[in-house]
């Protein structure tokens, strides 16, 4: 009783201890409970803040520490929408994405001001204030789309991509409104607005890639890594405000420039979104639900008044806004949906103008009280705004997304081999990550499994020392792959010919494709394959992968694919692409094949399915090889398409190819692929 007594339970509570045991229960029971009468997780998190929030129960103050963690939340959701966006999609819908913005900027500033003049009976400026509030919007449903997995769908791209546009365009009208509110609207301001705002985006366009990509090279730490990521979405945030922007801009663009960087399959994006979904955003949620003051409603007819006006204009001029992209672009219902749930919700920014506005004083009435841009009546109206906006969001999102996602699930991908399995034959400790990522890459990302992690122990007299070097690079392959939610298989064996090992596992384990290191040599003119390497090849019953990594396959450029004349006659042709079709949608880097036209034909009609950037250059004379090597650019991927000699797509300047990649390739990722092919000698082997 003397410890229990020596606690503090006063309210608001104030031990931290406590304080943060209730948020972590509020964010693990609220969405559970809620869930049961079908009310959207993020909703949940918004009404249980309100009811644990100082206007609810006052069971914990909306302090420093939770204002710190919920804005560190709500930069956290703008960096996923963009790091999540598909970049290839994101280009090809840019001009949409410019309409979409237009119309959910132009549509609520035509309306808002319009009722805040006639309506409200505010000042034109105050009018124009209130239809930026209305203008903008914040993703807050954009987890529910995450969670479903349609994050790339092309609705959802489009209202990502206007976001940016109407919430910058609402918070420059923001800026301009209080300078001239201010009287500091001359002729300089507009210099610094305009000189400032250049100089932000081409700092973070173009020096982020830069910095990123020379840190992931150097730096494997997972985290550091992510340490790093955190630093800059927080650094393009504080660049974005010294500009004269919102935070959030700054964010999302952080999270486009290091899109590609971040694979969708890797262990780093895994991470990312595990601690934003489980710590950041459901701090923002609940820092939002706090905010809501339910006594204000019933205190003052002017706050209903205002805040009914605000509902009414801001859903009615977003749903318009949606319904003319969905008719301008001829979508889906559900589509519609998604746009109208990602884009009505009211949150962040309008919080931010809606603060600023509220303390811009213009000067005193006839009892000396302050008369403010935006009154009590404004600001408390805008409360009751967002919670309506992010509860009608919340439904309408979830609605549409799980449509889409449950059409997307009915139709399976073209020539998807889902039911892959890749073995990743392990000895080096040097390249076992890198390996396992380009398996990672190489699988479709609907597979939770699908990899095969295999050891060989050559004698079977060995001491302890090798068994433990084996458990040790089986552990390491295996902690990369679960790092992204993948399962693997793990295999031991003893041999005395580790290639005799590998076959018996293709067999035993149904593999359809093999990731073999690349032989390391000792001298510049030695073979490219080692032996086991050779005696792998020749067996002939799989696809297979030879790499040699020198950088992270995140941080590659482009992707060089050399086809050999009449590779689409070889037995593993499909099979082969598709696993190129995978690493092109998950790296995100752009892909330029090298083949004639007859080969070149096939693989433009198969990624004329996706929206990746993919290039394509008359190629046939292998004699003339050496020609890619005056394309290739730091930081690419050179892949060679090969063949097994007597092959149907063999050429004698394949034998070639290993004096070549020591000569001229070195300080590139160079990959191998030995198609499965048919009625070839699996006993001639040519590459020494």
């Amino acid at each position: 009783m003397q410890i229990l007594s020596a606690l503090d339970f006063t309210l608001p509570l104030t031990d931290p201890v406590l304080k943060y045991l209730l948020i972590l229960l509020v964010i693990l029971g609220a969405p559970l409970l809620l869930n049961k009468i079908r009310v959207p997780p993020l909703l949940g998190l918004i009404i249980a803040g309100a009811v644990i929030g100082p206007h609810g129960f006052n069971l914990i103050l909306r302090d420093s520490g939770i204002t710190l963690s919920g804005t560190a939340g709500l930069l956290y959701i703008m960096f996923l929408a963009g790091l999540e966006i598909d970049m290839g999609d994101f280009k090809r819908n840019s001009l949409r994405s410019l309409t979409f913005g237009l119309y959910t900027f132009c549509v609520p500033m035509a309306m808002g001001i319009l009722a805040g003049y006639y309506l409200l009976g505010f000042s034109w400026l105050t009018s124009v204030l209130l239809a930026s509030m209305l203008a903008s919007h914040t993703l807050i449903a954009y987890p529910i789309i995450s969670r479903l997995g349609i994050s790339r769908n092309k609705a959802v791209s489009i209202t990502v991509g206007g976001t940016m546009i109407t919430d910058t365009l609402a918070l420059l009208v923001l800026t301009v409104v209080v300078a001239f509110a201010t009287g500091n609207a001359d002729d300089m301001f507009w210099v610094r607005l305009g000189l400032s705002v250049i100089l932000f985006t081409l700092i973070v366009l173009l020096g982020f890639p830069f910095i990123a990509r020379w840190f992931f090279k150097r730096v494997h730490d997972s985290i550091s890594q992510y340490i790093f990521v955190l630093a800059m979405v927080f650094l393009g945030a504080f660049l974005a405000q010294a500009a004269g922007l919102e935070a959030i801009i700054g964010a999302f663009l952080v999270g486009l420039t290091l899109n590609r960087l971040i694979p969708s399959t890797s262990p780093l994006m895994n991470r990312v979104e595990f601690v934003g979904n489980a710590i950041f955003i459901p701090f923002f949620l609940l820092s939002v639900g706090m905010l809501i003051d339910y006594r204000a409603f019933f205190t003052s007819f002017e706050t209903i008044k205002v805040g009914a006006v605000m509902i009414v204009v801001a859903t009615a001029a977003k749903y318009i806004a949606a319904w003319l992209t969905q008719k301008t672009f001829r979508m889906s219902v559900d589509q519609r949906r998604v746009i109208f749930g990602l884009s009505n919700a009211q949150a962040a920014a309008t919080l931010a103008a809606v603060i600023v506005g509220y303390n811009v004083i213009l000067g005193t009435d006839a009892n000396g009280e302050p008369i403010r841009l935006l009154n009590e009546s404004v600001l408390n109206g805008t409360i009751l705004m967002i919670l309506v906006t992010c509860t009608m969001a919340s439904f309408s999102a979830q609605k549409g997304a799980h449509n889409l996602a449950m059409q997307e699930a009915a139709e399976p991908e073209p020539q998807s081999f889902d039911g892959s399995q890749i073995l990743i034959p392990v000895c080096n400790e040097a390249n076992v990550e890198e390996l396992v990522n380009l398996g990672l890459a190489i699988k479709s990302k609907r597979q939770s499994e699908g990899l095969c992690i295999l050891s060989v122990i050559e004698n079977r007299a060995s001491d302890g020392t090798a068994h433990k070097r084996s458990r040790r690079l089986l552990h390491t392959a295996v902690e990369t792959a679960a790092a992204t939610d993948t399962r693997v298989q793990e295999l031991l064996r003893y041999d005395l010919n580790p290639a005799n090992a590998i076959s018996g596992v293709i067999r035993e384990c149904g593999i359809t494709d093999i990731i073999l290191g690349m032989h390391e040599q000792k001298e510049l003119m030695s073979g490219i394959l080692g032996r086991v390497t050779e005696g792998v090849v020749a067996d002939n019953s799989a696809n297979i992968f030879i790499y040699k990594s020198v950088q992270p396959i995140s941080t590659v450029k482009r992707h060089l694919i050399v086809m050999p004349p009449q590779a689409e006659k070889e037995a593993g042709f499909s099979s082969t692409l598709d696993r190129l079709v995978n690493v092109v949608k998950n790296t995100g880097a752009k892909s330029i094949f090298y083949g004639l036209p007859a080969t070149l034909d096939p693989i433009r009609e198969r990624f004329a399915r996706t929206s990746n950037d993919i290039g394509y250059v008359h190629f046939g004379n292998w004699e003339d090889f050496l020609i890619v090597s005056r394309d290739i650019r730091p930081d690419d991927a050179l892949w060679v398409w090969m063949s097994r000699k007597n092959g149907v797509s063999y050429d004698s300047a394949m034998t070639r190819i290993s004096r070549y990649r020591n000569q001229y390739f070195q300080g590139h990722n160079f990959v191998l692929i030995y198609p499965l092919q048919a009625g070839t000698d699996e006993g001639s082997l040519y590459l020494t």
